[in-house]
């Protein structure tokens, strides 16, 4: 579904991320994990448009997006939700949702669509005409989701969803994160808490310093002991 092959992206003369390559097939979850300032995000950024590639390809469902606008990617089916969240504070819970849809005509499968995440999301639905910036840290991130969401992405991208947190609500929003991937949408999802990526996901990739250190069964590096050592406080 997703290839990257030999992405190379610069912040100025600073090689962010370093000969990539990763793979994710229709119905995956896979995870990238890795310290701050590994090149997690600038990844993902890179996928969805936000960041140029220096050399390499990124190709979606056959298609290169190496010149394709990020705008016109959303379009083609990949969704970004970012880290931190960015919703639009000012601006109601619907609202917000409408903007995920800003690119969709087909004003009947929006109508579902809201449905949808108001399905998934019942909190959002009970707050709707609310202000996004008056929501909790966890109403936020469903919002974030459920906007990424509304543009019908095959593909989802998910960066930090359980940065800041309380505990209970992670796991809400990792099984949340399983629902969407059961109901056919495939995931690629970056996160600090690895332990729980790792259960959620496949596979998964370890990045460290701007390149893949280790790829493998999710279920594999749960238990592998560099892993745990590096990553899961073992």
């Amino acid at each position: 579904m997703l290839q990257l092959k030999d992405v190379n992206v610069y912040y100025g003369v600073i090689h962010a991320l370093k000969g990539i390559n990763l793979h994710i097939e229709e119905g995956e979850i896979v995870t990238l994990i890795g310290a701050n300032g590994a090149g997690k995000s600038t990844t993902l950024r890179t996928i969805s448009g936000l960041e140029k590639m220096k050399s390499g390809s990124i190709v979606f469902e056959g298609k290169d997006l190496g010149k394709t606008k990020a705008s016109d990617i959303v379009s083609q089916g990949i969704s970004h939700s970012p880290e931190g969240r960015r919703v639009f504070p000012q601006m109601t819970v619907l609202e917000n949702l409408e903007m995920g849809a800003f690119a969709r005509k087909d004003k009947a499968g929006v109508k579902r669509d809201f449905d949808r995440v108001f399905s998934i999301f019942p909190r959002l639905l009970e707050r709707k005409q609310q202000i996004a910036g008056t929501l909790s840290g966890g109403e936020q991130q469903m919002l974030a989701i459920g906007r990424a969401l509304m543009s019908k992405p095959r593909l989802l991208l998910l960066d930090e969803p359980s940065m800041g947190l309380a505990p209970l609500v992670v796991k809400e929003i990792f099984n949340i994160i399983k629902e969407i991937n059961k109901e056919g949408t495939t995931v690629l999802l970056v996160e600090q808490n690895a332990s729980m990526a790792l259960k959620v996901a496949s596979r998964a990739y370890i990045i460290a310093n701007g390149e893949i250190e280790l790829e493998g069964r999710a279920q594999d590096l749960l238990h592998d002991e560099k892993v745990k050592k590096a990553y899961l406080g073992g």
